[in-house]
């Protein structure tokens, strides 16, 4: 059996579980239709059952990468929002550090002359 590309992890009840990105790459060659669900269950160790559901919950959900809601956009534009301020208080503590620094310098300069 091939498991160097199969990407799973098995829980405390030995279920596997395939990543996301696994299940994308198994659909897309079952749309492709090169070989059969019941060849490429057989090569995956996986149930043809199995791989059905996969390819109708791809399908249902196709919609979404052409889909983006209000609140996805909302999202998006916050986590742009946010870094841009992140990297401007980044700045400002950078010099804020300098100016204390120069400031501690030159008061012990002052303090020993």
């Amino acid at each position: 059996m091939k498991t160097e590309n199969r990407k799973e992890e098995f829980t405390m009840s030995k279920h596997r579980k395939f990543t996301p990105e696994y299940k994308a790459k198994i659909v897309i060659e079952i749309l492709q239709e090169t070989n059969t669900i019941s060849e490429i269950g057989s090569r995956e160790n996986i149930s043809p059952k199995q791989l059905g559901n996969w390819k109708r919950e791809f399908l249902d959900n196709a919609y979404r990468a052409f889909n983006v809601t209000k609140d996805e956009k909302a999202a998006k534009e916050l986590v742009a929002a946010t870094s841009n301020r992140e990297q401007e208080l980044m700045a400002k503590i950078g010099q804020l550090t300098y100016e204390c620094d120069w400031l501690k310098k030159k008061c012990g300069s002052i303090m020993y002359d």
